[in-house]
């Protein structure tokens, strides 16, 4: 053949490639999912976008009827929506072909138990102790021979780091601390430590020094056994008996590292006022402990998406009295959306957002969306996002898919926000996906804990030992 008739027809050839990828029909295939979840009960329309006569064949029908059969197979009328429509918890499979003959798309379906919570946007106070004593600091010890020493820097100990037990005995109180160094300093013994350092327990030997000018024994830390805030209630799922608040982990202000939760409660908070957000300066909610609150739920964990823990009622002042569905990370688009947060007093209200950007995660992560407040009345309230906003729901279509997280610190009226079903997944509540391909099937929603706070932090002042 002749060599430019070659290239010739490679090039119409090239072209012919790149006008097809630019059609709808290809545009819409691309776009069909591989993996798609669905509620039991629920409805979902995939536009299979080619012009021609293909078939469905669905393993378990039992659990997914196509445009409503039952039937295994079917034909697809060319250039019509298909329907699915979810029966029952499990996992099917359905797979399309042109002309019956040629695959097209294979599509995994998990349907999952029905699951509906109430949407929080309250301001609550949050205590909480750590599970142990935590290193803040340092501290130098004048032991009256001419030179100061910290005991806990010789022996090893590092910001940061969980003293959970001294020479046996399990601490979870700074006043613990005191008698137990008293006795070993006396009888000149080591301290045997037990220390979490992350994920790792590590044993240390630690001399207590004699304070000269106190007359005490110290072991050279700034230790803190404590925190105390105010942050936004997420959500509450009555059904489990727990809730979700925060969007992001508390971590100690002077070591940012994650607090180990031992025990700590959420109690009913008032906000006083609201310092607004500038380019540069992100603002804060200011807010209190309302005087004699009753106690709304414990925590009990603290990890990535804010902190968790039962509570046996829905909090006053919520805008909804019954639940609404959640929505999964598939589901939430760009576009108009609100969250739910309080401005003045404990009164939840809605505002309005967008949501600019969606990432699709197929595994945890806080930064799912970008969002931007676009309701004049916020704006002017607090400049956009602030500090003790983290935690707000954020709803689109009727559904709760998220919470807001971050704000952008030059632009304050934008931040991040995450999806709700991480929270849902760290709570218990949703099984994650490698707990459904191990299992085999989707098993029932599990839950055990949930509660989203952001920490303005006003933490006790470190103690030094």
């Amino acid at each position: 053949m002749n060599p430019n008739l070659k290239r010739l027809l490679g090039l119409v050839l090239v072209i012919m490639i790149i006008v097809g990828c630019t059609t709808t029909p290809f545009r819409t295939y691309a776009a069909l999912p591989s993996k798609l979840r669905l509620f039991e009960g629920q409805q979902k329309q995939l536009s299979l976008g080619v012009p021609v006569m293909a078939s469905a064949k669905v393993d378990h029908p039992d659990i997914l009827q196509v445009n409503g059969v039952k039937s295994a197979s079917l034909d697809v009328m060319p250039n019509r929506p298909i329907s699915l429509s979810s029966q029952r918890a499990g996992q099917a499979e359905l797979k399309l072909k042109l002309f019956n003959r040629i695959p097209l798309k294979t599509l995994k379906v998990n349907v999952v138990p029905d699951l509906k919570v109430i949407p929080g946007g309250q301001t609550i106070g949050v205590k909480v102790k750590s599970d142990g004593i935590l290193v803040v600091g340092h501290h130098l010890v004048n032991n009256g021979e001419n030179e100061k020493i910290s005991p806990g820097e010789t022996a090893g100990i590092q910001l940061g780091d969980l003293i959970v037990k001294m020479n046996g005995q399990k601490i979870q109180d700074v006043s613990q601390v005191a008698d137990v160094v008293k006795k070993a300093g006396e009888s000149n013994r080591l301290l045997d430590l037990t220390v979490k350092r992350g994920k790792q327990q590590i044993n240390a030997k630690l001399k207590p020094a004699y304070d000269v000018e106190d007359k005490l024994w110290r072991l050279g830390l700034y230790i803190r056994d404590s925190a105390a805030g105010v942050g936004t209630l997420t959500f509450y799922a009555p059904d489990q008996g727990v809730y979700g608040a925060l969007g992001h982990v508390i971590t100690d202000m002077d070591t940012q590292t994650p607090i180990v939760v031992g025990k700590g409660e959420i109690l009913q908070s008032n906000v006083t006022s609201i310092s607004k957000s500038q380019n540069g300066e992100p603002g804060e909610k200011r807010a209190n402990f309302v005087k004699e609150s009753r106690v709304l739920g414990n925590v009990e964990r603290n990890t990535p998406f804010g902190i968790f823990g039962k509570m046996t009622a829905n909090p006053d002042h919520s805008l909804f009295t019954k639940p609404i569905p959640i929505g999964f990370n598939e589901e939430v688009k760009p576009g108009p959306a609100e969250i739910l947060t309080v401005v003045n007093g404990q009164q939840v209200e809605r505002f309005k957002i967008e949501i600019v950007h969606v990432t699709r995660q197929s595994s945890p992560a806080t930064k799912g969306m970008v969002i931007r407040v676009t309701d004049p009345r916020l704006l002017e309230k607090t400049g956009g996002i602030v500090q003790g906003m983290s935690g707000s729901p954020i709803i689109q279509d009727d559904k709760l898919i998220g919470a807001v997280t971050h704000v952008f610190v030059n632009n304050p009226s934008s931040g991040y926000g995450c999806f709700i079903e991480w929270m849902l997944q760290d709570a218990g509540i949703v099984l994650s996906e490698a707990e459904w391909n191990e299992q085999g099937k989707v098993h029932s929603m599990r839950v055990n804990l949930s509660s989203f706070v952001e920490m303005k932090r006003n933490v006790e002042n470190g103690v030094v030992f």
